[in-house]
């Protein structure tokens, strides 16, 4: 019986650990909220970190994303632009810092040509062997049934 007390206690202690994380955790709200000069400037940066990857979420823009870096990242795009960067050139920024992943459409070149590539060589050899099964099959006779009616 003692053992399982102190299972029983594990386990709550557990679960109250667990629970604990949740309740600490707070949403990320940007401090100072982005103020646009006009519909064309809002336009450009939306679209602009629409394409970003956010560097810790990983399969998540910039845009949707609510990780703290997403928001510096974010205002780092709407300094860059009021500054008077184009869009290449931001993008160049952040890829310099943060590499290639931060595109969601890496550039083709020399460490991402498989990226790029692979997708279509899989399905060229999936086509091949699908069409060698089917000819194969194809090439066996029907197995002939005495007693089917047709």
């Amino acid at each position: 019986m003692a053992w399982t007390r102190w299972l029983l206690a594990t386990l709550v202690a557990a679960l109250l650990l667990a629970g604990a994380d949740p309740a600490r955790a707070q949403a990320v709200r940007d401090a100072t909220p982005l103020d646009f000069r006009d519909d064309a400037e809002a336009r450009r940066f939306h679209d602009l970190v629409a394409e970003l990857r956010c560097v810790m979420c990983q399969n998540q823009s910039l845009a949707d994303s609510n990780a703290q870096i997403a928001h510096d990242l974010r205002r780092e795009v709407f300094d860059l632009m009021r500054s008077g960067r184009s869009d290449a050139e931001i993008r160049a920024f952040l890829v310099e810092r943060y590499g290639e992943f931060v595109l969601y459409r890496p550039r083709f070149g020399g460490h991402t040509w498989a990226l790029w590539l692979a997708p279509g060589l899989l399905l060229l050899v999936g086509g091949v062997v699908v069409a060698r099964i089917v000819r194969a099959r194809g090439r066996q006779p029907l197995p002939v049934e005495e007693d089917q009616e047709w």
